[in-house]
């Protein structure tokens, strides 16, 4: 009987011991359960069916549980019956994983949306866009192509093909229409970076600054200028993985200030010196922004009155953490048909139905590699933005740049051809460089 008791208490000790090693994990599965099955049914208004069988279906996600409120808008989402996180919808600020400490009646600020009834025909407003037909354009070979990269393996939920400002092919998967908001990821960076680029061009800020975090101050990282987080090249410690525990993962799914984590890491390569992609710096680059305004409304409208609404990106929400920032890595969900207006901003060199927001030299800037990120791997990276100068995608034009996200969401810029490319989906299994590849030669010029 001695000897059975005591090998139950080990059997305990060692159950305990797992758990307690393992619930860093637990917390980050539980966590990205619950924030990605609240956005997807409240914000972007898909069942929990839905979500459960498409957006959380892939490992280990697919192992966790999660439940709705409808009432209260509220997810939860449990790892194993052993820890369960939730996350709260708020209008206008999307979903956030919360703790103890959060206030559920706490009255908050939200953006000014400025949403006009615009009878303009897209892109430029949202009415039908004009029947055009282009004789140069081989309709059939493009639908072709598009139709080609949705199957089970691929998982594209959406492409949407703009060529001359007009949607020459679009395409959607099962369950997914041209209202459907998705989740951009990392392509909110390119909008983070943007903003920059609006104040820059007005006067109203230096990129080329000493970076204003007050923490920095007094050591080495004091000469890390905005121009180094906009390039990835601040020389900061960081881990990007999805698929462990890492310096991102704990960040997005357990961090209550998302501003602040980067921040607090130090340096291990001189400024200039090192690509390191990281989230981190890109909400360190949020919070930067909050710095330029005396109030956090004026904080919170500006995302939205100079870029969001101002190119008719209506669709878009991009959430917050916990204390009220932009989480301007990550978080940012519209169609794909607004996704594509963003790159159309682009290829007009900041041009916008007649109004500048920002000009040609901040395009080249932000098209401009980071040093040591030029490689087939990497494909070159600019001021949050990807580009193909490293030759990643060899059989297209290396002037191409991109917005790029998790799980293979895209949208490509291809200046010569006129051409914007819109692809979103739940893997990056696609071959892009043939895709896009097959998609000019649809265009003859």
């Amino acid at each position: 009987m001695k000897i059975l008791k005591k090998s139950l208490l080990l059997v305990l000790v060692l159950l305990i011991a797992a758990f307690i090693y393992n619930y860093p994990k637990l917390n980050i599965l539980a966590g990205y359960s619950a924030k990605n099955t609240a956005s997807s049914v409240f914000l972007a208004d898909r069942s929990l069916e839905f979500t459960d069988e498409n957006d959380n279906n892939f490992s280990p996600i697919n192992l966790t549980t999660d439940e709705i409120n409808k009432e209260k808008k509220y997810a939860t989402g449990s790892a194993f019956g052993l820890l369960t996180r939730k996350a709260v919808y708020r209008k206008e600020l999307g979903a956030v994983l919360i703790n103890d400490d959060y206030d559920v009646n706490q009255k908050l600020l939200v953006p000014k949306r400025t949403i006009p009834n615009n009878t303009t025909p897209y892109p430029y407003g949202n009415a039908p866009q004009k029947d055009t037909v282009f004789s140069n354009v081989d309709y059939d070979k493009l639908n072709q192509t598009v139709k080609s990269i949705f199957n089970d393996v691929n998982k594209t939920r959406a492409v949407v093909v703009l060529y001359k400002d007009q949607i020459i092919a679009e395409h959607y998967g099962q369950g997914i229409n041209k209202n459907s908001k998705l989740l951009g990821w990392s392509m909110t960076k390119s909008i983070t970076s943007t903003l920059f680029g609006i104040l820059q061009c007005k006067g109203k800020i230096d990129v080329h600054a000493k970076a204003p975090i007050e923490e920095w101050q007094n050591d080495e990282r004091k000469n890390i200028t905005i121009h180094n987080l906009l390039q990835m090249n601040c020389g900061l410690e960081w881990l990007e993985d999805y698929n462990t525990i890492s310096d991102a993962t704990r960040m997005l799914f357990l961090d209550k200030n998302m501003t602040t984590t980067q921040v607090k890491k130090p340096l291990i390569s001189k400024p200039n010196e090192s690509f390191n992609y990281s989230s981190g710096v890109t909400n360190v680059l949020s919070g930067i922004l909050r710095k330029q305004f005396d109030t956090h409304q004026e904080y919170l409208d500006f995302w939205y009155s100079s870029l969001i609404d101002k190119i008719g990106m209506n669709s878009m929400t991009i959430e917050t953490d916990m204390s009220g920032n932009y989480v301007g890595s990550s978080y940012a969900w519209a169609t794909p048909r607004d996704w594509a207006k963003l790159g159309l901003l682009y290829l007009h060199n900041g041009e916008w139905n007649g109004e500048n927001l920002f000009d040609k030299d901040w395009v080249t800037y932000a098209t401009t590699p980071t040093p040591t990120s030029n490689t087939k791997k990497d494909g070159g990276y600019g001021a949050q933005i990807w580009l193909n100068t490293g030759n990643r995608y060899p059989d297209v034009s290396k002037k191409m740049f991109s917005f790029n996200g998790y799980q293979g969401q895209n949208v490509f810029i291809l200046p010569d051809e006129n051409l914007v490319v819109v692809r979103m989906g739940l893997t990056k299994n696609a071959d892009m460089n043939t895709f896009l590849k097959e998609i000019t030669a649809a265009v003859k010029h």
